[in-house]
């Protein structure tokens, strides 16, 4: 499905239920939330989108904790439950969607190569994660990022 269709069924998902949406990126840079804005009336169902690139960003505005950073680093299942709870509470929406992961073309490791990146979406008091492998180019990294977490918020939202 093409990324227009599926910000055009969330709109209307969003829109119905009078759902409210933040987005808390890494690795995406704000893409996720660009790519919602850019659908017009988008305002009536998407609060905000923080770009938290740094742990500092992470743990001050979205209240991933330090222990988890430590423990798991950012790239982790911990810490992408974490920022969708934390965007859901400080962006003052019902649901919220969080990306962390390794674009490159530096940073990866044995465990987190480039191109390993944690999705999640859901509530403040509930989240779904999913770990994705992308090939590629920082770009298309990024890109195939945005294209799976609106995908998984879809289907996540479709069942409430």
């Amino acid at each position: 499905m093409s990324r227009l269709k599926i910000l055009q069924e969330l709109a209307e998902l969003l829109g119905k239920h009078q759902w409210m949406l933040a987005t808390a990126e890494s690795c995406t840079g704000g893409g996720v939330a660009k790519a919602i804005t850019e659908l017009p009336g988008s305002s009536a169902w998407f609060n905000c989108g923080l770009v938290t690139y740094s742990n500092s960003a992470k743990t001050a505005l979205l209240g991933v904790q330090p222990t988890s950073l430590q423990a798991f680093g950012a790239v982790s299942e911990t810490v992408v439950k974490e920022m969708v709870a934390g965007a859901c509470i400080h962006g003052q929406a019902h649901f919220a969607l969080a990306t962390s992961g390794v674009a490159g073309p530096e940073g990866g490791t044995a465990d987190k190569p480039v191109g390993t990146v944690w999705l999640a979406w859901g509530s403040a008091q509930e989240q779904q994660t999913l770990v994705c492998h992308f090939p590629g180019d920082r770009r298309s990294i990024r890109e195939a990022s945005i294209d799976r977490v609106l995908e998984e918020l879809l289907y996540y939202l479709q069942q409430q």
